[in-house]
């Protein structure tokens, strides 16, 4: 199925997503990676707010290139996600809607995923160009010193996604496998 998912985000429309859906996303999302992750959860452990409202938010995970003159972003692909497995079950807890990268994740994420109502979703790899395309506007809004990988705030429009993680326990990446694998099998039976 292909879905459109537009601001403001709530629990309650991603419900419908099944991991294999394509969904576009207009609305704010955060950018964050591993270095921003790791801030943000000790902002949380030591009883500070973080840079954003995490609860119904989406982070990408991605550290894009400079800006070409007139344009908000540069080359925004994502970023392999397993490297915010570490972090990403304390945002889950307090609400996060929707992570995007790529890779699998671990089993601790998907998980916490599960129990929070929330969906990891895969954007396109080898593709930072075309994403980027989607990026409206950007701005830093916390730990500049990190350069690419500070945190910011975007707008996207149309942002193409694949869910992996869904609400009900769905995995692209494992159904994905085992179709693969179940083909195989029929082809040898022929």
């Amino acid at each position: 199925m292909e879905y459109q998912l537009k601001e403001p985000f709530a629990k309650e429309a991603v419900k419908a997503f099944r991991a294999g859906d394509q969904v576009r996303i207009t609305g704010t999302i955060y950018t964050a990676r591993d270095a921003a992750h790791k801030r943000i959860t000790e902002m949380i452990e030591r009883g500070e707010q973080p840079p954003f409202e995490i609860n119904n938010s989406i982070i990408y995970y991605v550290g894009p290139t400079p800006a070409k003159p007139g344009n908000p972003i540069g080359s925004a692909g994502p970023t392999t996600s397993y490297r915010m497995d570490a972090y990403a079950p304390k945002l889950l807890e307090l609400g996060q809607l929707m992570m995007i990268g790529k890779g699998q994740r671990s089993e601790e994420v998907a998980q916490a995923a599960l129990r929070n109502g929330a969906v990891y979703a895969a954007a396109i790899g080898g593709a930072a160009a075309v994403m980027a395309r989607c990026v409206k506007s950007a701005e830093v809004i916390a730990f500049p010193d990190l350069g690419a990988e500070a945190v910011r705030r975007l707008y996207v429009e149309d942002l193409p996604v694949t869910i992996v993680l869904d609400t009900a326990g769905g995995n692209l990446y494992e159904e994905g496998r085992a179709a693969y694998l179940e083909s195989i099998v029929q082809e040898e039976e022929l």
